[in-house]
């Protein structure tokens, strides 16, 4: 090949090259960004997604989780508001604004909001987990415990409900209750050390039934539990009284 060639052929490939490029969808960029954890291209990636395409409520609720990852909740909710503007009533954009208005410690409007969801789709058990546990904050365990319940009865094979109504059981002072829902849990994710944790805790603190409560921080240890472990040296002589369950 000669020179001349071999220049057109470098030439024509790189302004192929820029083509593709350019013709790149933002938000498929910014997504890719997100999966790989470069949050900070992700949120300027999927500015331009949202700029292009304002109805697109990927692009929005995409863009509020990166600025999430990134400490950036204020931002991440303003975020959510525009995006809510631009596609009204769009169900996982309000249930993002909701958790994160609850991470803001904002519980009455974190509530409204998941009201709001309720209302447009009754048998949303996530809403239902979600407001219950922002009602819990409140002070409202009696609620809360209607909403998780509910939860539970319309997604029995999620065990973080079944964790929450074991927190709400433990809230209302019924230990027994309590260990039945984290069994619940633990049946159905044997491999979350949380649940094994906060057992014990009922067994050992509530419930005087130390070998049991044993058993549990010995697996929640082997799972990578650090209170578990802590809790082992404890019951051995030496150790510090951990926090309640969840804590």
């Amino acid at each position: 090949m000669t020179r001349r060639r071999l220049f057109l052929a470098v030439a024509i490939a790189a302004v192929l090259g820029a083509g593709l490029g350019c013709g790149q969808d933002p938000l498929e960029q910014g997504l890719a960004a997100q999966k790989a954890k470069k949050h900070e291209q992700a949120v300027e990636l999927l500015g331009r997604a949202v700029q292009k395409s304002p109805q697109n409520p990927e692009a929005w609720r995409a863009r509020a989780l990166s600025l999430i990852a990134l400490e950036r909740r204020p931002e991440a909710l303003s975020n959510l508001s525009t995006g809510l503007e631009q596609n009204p009533k769009n169900i996982p954009l309000m249930m993002a604004q909701g958790k994160v208005l609850g991470e803001l410690e904002r519980q009455g409007e974190a509530i409204a909001v998941f009201t709001e969801v309720l209302a447009l789709d009754p048998k949303n058990a996530e809403a239902y987990k979600e407001r219950g546990e922002n009602l819990i904050q409140e002070g409202e365990v009696d609620k809360a415990k209607a909403d998780i319940a509910q939860a539970v009865s319309l997604a029995p094979t999620d065990p973080w409900a079944h964790f929450k109504l074991g927190m709400v059981e433990f809230a209302l002072n019924r230990p027994e209750a309590a260990v039945e829902a984290f069994s619940a849990a633990i049946r159905l994710a044997p491999d979350s050390p949380l649940f094994y944790f906060s057992r014990g805790q009922m067994y050992l603190r509530h419930l005087n039934r130390p070998d049991q409560a044993r058993a549990d921080f010995q697996q929640g240890c082997a799972l990578g539990h650090p209170l578990c472990c802590q809790e082992l040296e404890g019951m051995t002589g030496g150790g510090q009284k951990t926090p309640a369950p969840g804590k």
